[in-house]
């Protein structure tokens, strides 16, 4: 299989894990790390290119500085899970992509549907917030998905189709990611079956392929986010447009996040 947009798996921790949870699950990882194959472990060390693997999580802002710093030693890499699209300025509560920088992290999660349940995100905050990021320098996990009602009445590919019209960034980047997350499988324990993942991303890599060009479409890694566990991860990365996870509660424990590393390297 190709695999030359290598593989990503990000653990989206949500508003899981304190610093003490964090530097727990550090440690953990750490003493887990040597079970991994060699050929996950070389896939890790990769730096760019095909046959390379990633490991990202996504930690509450408060524990950002504690993964930074605990996770030294191993490649994992830490992102944020919701940043402003403004540099600086009064906006009460918000954590500008400048002050990430500034503890070294360098991922953004953008566009998720919890953001657009609870917090009005919609597919132009969205695309405000991914073109502003990309723009300062962060690579970009940008969301997007469909409801159970709206798979139950035939509407999957029109919802995906607005969605990525009207939330992609104008102008094609490579540090731009997908994450197709169809709604009815977040926390439910459904999942989609990998051909129903295949189908989405099929679609979703089609109509990258006439905003961006077929050549930057083909270098774009498309997730699938969706209970995404240890048990179905093979089979949904055996489908060639599936490139990595975006996971939930399988990210919380040491032990299974790496059992997702793991199921990833044996494709590389």
């Amino acid at each position: 299989m190709d695999r030359n947009r290598g593989i990503l798996i990000a653990g989206n921790w949500k508003m899981n894990h304190g610093a003490r949870a964090t530097s727990d699950f550090a440690a953990a990882a750490k003493s887990g790390w040597g079970s991994l194959s060699d050929r996950a472990r070389k896939a890790l060390a990769v730096t760019a290119g095909p046959g390379k693997l990633d490991a990202l999580v996504f930690p509450p802002f408060l524990s950002l500085e504690t993964a930074r710093r605990e996770f030294t030693g191993i490649p994992v890499a830490v992102g944020a899970q919701n940043v402003h699209f403004e540099e600086k300025g009064a906006f009460t509560g918000e954590i500008s992509g400048a002050m990430l920088k500034e503890i070294g992290v360098g991922t953004t999660l953008v566009g998720h549907s919890e953001r657009r349940q609870y917090f009005g995100e919609t597919d132009a905050s969205a695309k405000k917030r991914a073109e502003s990021h990309l723009n300062q320098g962060f690579t970009v996990v940008l969301c997007y998905g469909e409801t159970r009602a709206e798979r139950e009445a035939s509407r999957t590919e029109a919802v995906l189709e607005r969605q990525l019209r009207d939330g992609l960034p104008a102008e094609w980047n490579e540090r731009l990611v997908l994450a197709y997350e169809p709604v009815w499988a977040i926390g439910t324990g459904l999942t989609a079956t990998p051909e129903q993942a295949e189908d989405a991303h099929a679609f979703s890599r089609a109509f990258l392929v006439k905003k961006y060009g077929a050549d930057n479409a083909a270098k774009t890694k498309i997730l699938y986010g969706g209970s995404v566990t240890p048990e179905n991860v093979r089979g949904l990365l055996a489908k060639p447009n599936v490139d990595g996870g975006l996971v939930g509660g399988a990210s919380l424990k040491a032990e299974s996040f790496l059992a997702l590393v793991e199921g990833a390297g044996s494709f590389l």
